[in-house]
């Protein structure tokens, strides 16, 4: 059996165990459709998890969809390869092979489909208006996009998405999808994502890791950090707490 087809068969008997452990399944799906568009390796904090959601984080550890990372005062979950493919996994053995999604110039969608699954992917980025017994209708929207972008879904993914997953009628098409379409919705993250110059100051050359992780916990709890390299033992705070850094530093030495 394929690793897609194993990891769907283990992620199906999860769902559909869901309300026998009191969990509405469509969050569960929702929660493994959010992770499976996270980046392979990068760290989650588990603060912004739902009770849910932690428990979900748990059980997927045990699978091997996930690592945690424990910080001294913050936890982390590491999405692996598993995870990332959990979409692919869903939508193919959710329906037929064959594309379902037809996107127009006026940013309205319609997908083929009478997947619940197919309609949670498309809730994650886009307006679902209605749901027909083989048709979900809906749009694309601003307000839709910014709330992918705030759960780590990117531009290119969903873009992504909608190319593999278009439907026969369209799939000869060039482009795809409409070229408006994917255009806006890169100028949409791009205006979400926009970069703010910030004065601030590297610490570095800490003489222990128990040292380093004291000051970014220290620096995180403030609202001073702005971004740690554990590795490497580096951190940038916001420069108008230099003076703050500074002390605490002293009194730690």
């Amino acid at each position: 059996m394929e690793t897609n087809a194993q990891l769907w068969y283990i992620m199906r008997e999860y769902i559909s165990s869901a309300e026998e452990r009191g969990v509405d399944p469509t969050d569960l799906i929702s929660f493994l459709l959010e992770l499976s568009f996270h980046t392979q390796g990068a760290a989650y904090s588990l603060s912004t998890l739902t009770e849910v959601q932690r428990v979900a984080i748990m059980d997927l550890m045990e699978l091997g969809l996930v690592k945690l990372q424990q910080g001294r005062k913050d936890s982390w979950f590491i999405p692996t390869k598993l995870a990332t493919n959990l979409s692919s996994s869903l939508s193919d053995s959710a329906a037929s092979k064959e594309g379902i999604v037809v996107v127009e110039t006026n940013f309205r969608l319609y997908a083929y489909s009478a997947s619940k699954l197919h309609c949670e992917i498309l809730r994650l980025f886009s307006r679902v208006e209605y749901q027909l017994p083989n048709l979900i209708v809906g749009a694309i929207t601003k307000e839709s996009l910014y709330g992918a972008f705030d759960n780590g879904i990117t531009a290119e993914q969903i873009i992504s998405f909608l190319q593999q997953n278009a439907h026969p009628r369209v799939i000869d098409k060039i482009p795809i999808v409409p070229e408006n379409v994917t255009d806006q919705i890169r100028l949409w993250e791009n205006d979400r994502n926009r970069v703010e110059m910030v004065l601030s100051h590297v610490y570095e050359d800490f003489p222990s890791k128990d040292m380093f992780e004291q000051c970014c916990d220290h620096a995180r709890d403030n609202g001073y950090l702005l971004w740690e390299d554990a590795k490497k033992m580096r951190l940038i705070v916001n420069a108008e707490f230099h003076q703050e850094m500074r002390e605490f530093l002293r009194r730690q030495r």
